[in-house]
């Protein structure tokens, strides 16, 4: 069986990613979609709306074959990290191409890009560190420095955020000299980042979490989702008691914040530079997460970039401890799949170089401690104490789901 594979959050899975998936299929010939998915928190340092097992779920209806987590120590970093964890999944699984949704669409432009830039690395970089120096953010830094390299028009556009990520999956799969063939497909209407409606039937992620939450919105987010995305929601919410953003962990945020001294602040990954003076001032005056971040962002610091230092501050997650995890994956951990996925994992389980794990008891409990513990930090999102220890007892005993 032929396997393509996804780099997906599907938080939650709606619209344009069902697009997105019958495209795959098109365009790769695949007998097989394999999802590698980010858990309970995501790349943007954020928790995810509903539970990873829920998230699975939304993608076996709507017709992913095999669901596989991407580790907390992929998923919550930034894109260079985030796409050599998932790439490498990939690989290891034994799909033989992978494909993503981007603006430019051109498979053939993001080549000449990942070789433009290894043949200017030395220059490139020289200049994301002095953009980095004048106070601009990295994001912004990236986006300058390849903007200052490039002449014409034969390269993609970094500063869009689905084409860096598409770059970013292509060079990894130089970097672990992976055979994975790579496509494109257009990404479809709604932008990234969007945070309002402008189409009848395909909005981002972002604008449907946004309608979710919003105290005005009309929560008419039906036409934006298939079906069984929105059954999987309505189910959540009564199941749990309601979805999962950063207010519901304030208070957390708040203690850890006001009870961890600068030098043990200063131990935390992706902390530096001094910012746990400007977090301990903040924090003192704030009286809730949306405060906080608005008192807390500076230009150096991205909205994101100060997410994922705050998650780690969350999860306790150190810089020693991520010293060498994010090297490269090494154990699959599935999380869901269908008949026909079963049928593949199957024929390759003996070809694959890292353990496949679909009981938690099996894992190597060094290897998968940050998973366990984030999915126990995710449970704390929960207002209702039964809902928690149902959610917190679903990591251990959830086998792969099955459709």
């Amino acid at each position: 069986m032929k396997a393509t594979g996804v780099v997906v959050e599907y938080n939650p899975f709606h619209n344009g990613h069902l697009h997105h998936l019958r495209e795959t299929r098109n365009a790769t010939g695949a007998d097989i979609v394999v999802a590698v998915m980010s858990g309970h928190f995501l790349q943007r340092g954020e928790p995810a709306l509903v539970s990873k097992w829920s998230r699975t779920r939304m993608a076996l209806e709507a017709g992913v074959d095999v669901v596989i987590e991407l580790p907390y120590c992929f998923a919550t970093q930034h894109a260079e990290i985030f796409s050599r964890g998932a790439i490498s999944l990939l690989d290891s699984i034994g799909c033989e191409s992978f494909c993503f949704g981007s603006e430019d669409g051109d498979i053939d432009t993001f080549e000449k890009t990942v070789v433009f830039i290894e043949a200017n690395r030395e220059r490139y970089n020289t200049y994301i560190s002095g953009f980095i120096r004048e106070g601009m953010s990295y994001p912004s830094a990236l986006a300058k420095a390849f903007q200052t390299l490039v002449s014409g028009d034969s390269v993609i556009d970094l500063s869009k955020p689905n084409n860096i990520l598409g770059f970013h999956y292509m060079e990894a799969r130089n970097q672990i000299h992976s055979s994975l063939k790579a496509y494109t497909i257009t990404r479809e209407a709604a932008g990234y980042h969007d945070q309002h409606f402008s189409s009848p039937s395909i909005a981002s992620a972002t604008s449907i979490r946004k309608n979710i939450f919003s105290s005005e919105g009309d929560h008419k987010i039906d036409s934006y989702l298939p079906s069984t995305s929105v059954d999987q929601l309505t189910q959540y919410q009564l199941e749990y008691g309601g979805f999962h953003r950063w207010e519901n962990y304030w208070t957390v945020l708040q203690y850890k914040l006001l009870s961890s001294s600068k030098e043990e602040l200063k131990e935390i990954y992706e902390v530096e530079e001094g910012i746990e003076n400007r977090m301990k001032e903040c924090v003192k005056t704030s009286t809730s997460f949306e405060e906080f971040m608005t008192k807390l962002k500076t230009k150096r610091y991205t909205w994101t970039r100060l997410q994922r230092m705050l998650l780690h501050i969350l999860t306790n997650t150190r810089k020693e401890e991520m010293r060498h995890r994010h090297a490269s994956a090494s154990y699959i951990r599935l999380l869901g799949m269908n008949k026909m996925g079963r049928e593949f994992l199957h024929s390759k389980k003996k070809e694959m170089p890292l353990p496949l794990i679909s009981k938690l008891s099996s894992a190597n409990q060094s290897e998968i401690e940050l998973d366990v513990r984030a999915a126990e930090i995710f449970s704390l999102g929960l207002k209702n104490a039964a809902a928690r220890k149902k959610l917190l007892h679903q990591e251990w005993s959830q086998p792969p789901v099955m459709i």
